[in-house]
């Protein structure tokens, strides 16, 4: 299975997704903002990125340009997972290099679907 990383300043949700994730037989990795999952990312080799929009230190809308001008991201999934679902902020979230959005709160189903689509 993949190497994801998990991006969300609470806690908790970071809990369901990799909770999610793992019981998948993905391999997890997470971050509480978005400075520590860039971080992370540049210290490892992950094949999928799901991040908050909303977080302190560095917003996810942020964390995907980052990660976009790396070139081992350059074409890796990156997912946004947030509460924001207004078309302005999704198209924020396009236009800085993310994969898809996804709103929380999220059906686990749902999200191991799509993260088994844009894994291929």
């Amino acid at each position: 299975m993949a190497k994801i990383l998990a991006v969300d300043d609470s806690a908790s949700m970071r809990s369901m997704v990799a909770f999610t994730l793992r019981g998948a037989g993905h391999d997890v990795a997470e971050a509480e903002n978005g400075q520590h999952a860039l971080d992370t990312a540049k210290a490892g080799a992950f094949q999928l990125v799901l991040a908050d929009v909303n977080m302190p230190v560095m917003d996810g809308i942020t964390l995907v340009r980052e990660l976009r001008a790396l070139p081992a991201y350059a074409g890796v999934p990156i997912l946004i997972l947030t509460t924001e679902s207004h078309a302005d902020k999704k198209m924020e979230g396009k236009q800085a290099g993310a994969t898809g959005w996804l709103v929380k709160p999220f059906d686990p189903d749902q999200l191991l679907a799509t993260v088994n689509r844009v894994l291929g």
